[in-house]
């Protein structure tokens, strides 16, 4: 995880990536968000799509208006539902008539603490797009990706024209993604990753971070990386039965407190997988190999 650079950030202004993509920062900085959440303009022509509008506040609203300009926003599509994502989509549509297309809506309830961004209740798209289904505009056009993990309803997006991949939260350029049960899922998460790293994607733009420019490289980093964390898991097991909490001093040395949920959560998800693979097993709240 990388610390948050100082101010001045971005905040509200329409940065040019390449040629058909566009990213404006959303001003919800946190330690869950980094900057904020930045949201994408694809197009250079008369029409464009917007990926990950994210949080409902009104400036960011009139930035993506403002960066769009005389251009018609044919498409307002969503990664995953996380407030910090997808709330913006229903007022930039009333705004602009223009249609909110891709995840699954989902909402979660549960009582297991939560270190992410809540889910956004509201989102009702008017139509999800199926694995390999395809939004086109003038020069461009966007293939859904399917990638649950960090979400069950967790999808990318792949601009054909360049080979860059719009990774939402499945992967960061700043941090490893949070994957929280019931609904976050590693072993799904894990496969998103294989997905990933078997396709030639030439630049990976996140929702949260600098561009990745080394995706392959990346993505085989992070998957070593969970690899990694199952072994401490299993020898910790191997040393003696304990429940999550006790993991956490252990596995991440120096954690800055605020985030040992984060952590707390990513090793029950990490234990979840293990469990369903037979590796290892609990009784009430107390984890063993088997």
């Amino acid at each position: 995880m990388m610390a948050i650079p100082p101010k001045p950030w971005p905040t509200g202004i329409a940065e040019q990536c390449e040629p058909l993509v566009r990213r404006v920062l959303a001003p919800n900085p946190s330690p869950y968000t980094y900057t904020g959440t930045q949201t994408y303009i694809v197009g250079a022509g008369p029409d464009v799509a917007v990926i990950d509008p994210g949080p409902a506040e009104e400036a960011h609203i009139s930035a993506i208006l403002d960066a769009v300009g005389d251009a018609t926003i044919t498409a307002i599509m969503c990664t995953h539902t996380h407030r910090d994502h997808s709330p913006a989509a229903a007022p930039l549509a009333e705004k602009t008539g223009a249609p909110v297309v891709g995840c699954a809506p989902l909402v979660i309830e549960t009582d297991l603490p939560r270190s992410d961004e809540a889910f956004d209740q509201t989102y009702d798209p008017d139509r999800v797009m199926e694995d390999g289904e395809q939004m086109t505009g003038t020069g461009w056009t966007l293939t859904a990706i399917h990638t649950p993990g960090h979400t069950s309803n967790h999808i990318c997006f792949a601009l054909e024209e360049s080979g860059a991949l719009f990774t939402g939260d499945h992967v960061m350029g700043w941090s490893t993604s949070v994957v929280i049960p019931p609904d976050g899922d590693m072993g799904d998460y894990m496969k998103s990753l294989e997905r990933l790293q078997a396709r030639d994607d030439s630049i990976y733009y996140s929702a949260h971070g600098e561009p990745i420019t080394k995706p392959k490289q990346l993505v085989r980093g992070m998957i070593g990386h969970r690899r990694q964390r199952e072994n401490q898991i299993l020898r910790l097991l191997g040393e003696q039965a304990r429940p999550t909490p006790d993991f956490i001093p252990e596995m991440y040395k120096g954690l800055d407190p605020k985030l040992h949920k984060a952590a707390e959560m990513s090793v029950t998800a990490h234990l979840i997988d293990l469990e369903r693979r037979g590796l290892v097993g609990r009784s009430d709240d107390i984890w063993q190999t088997i």
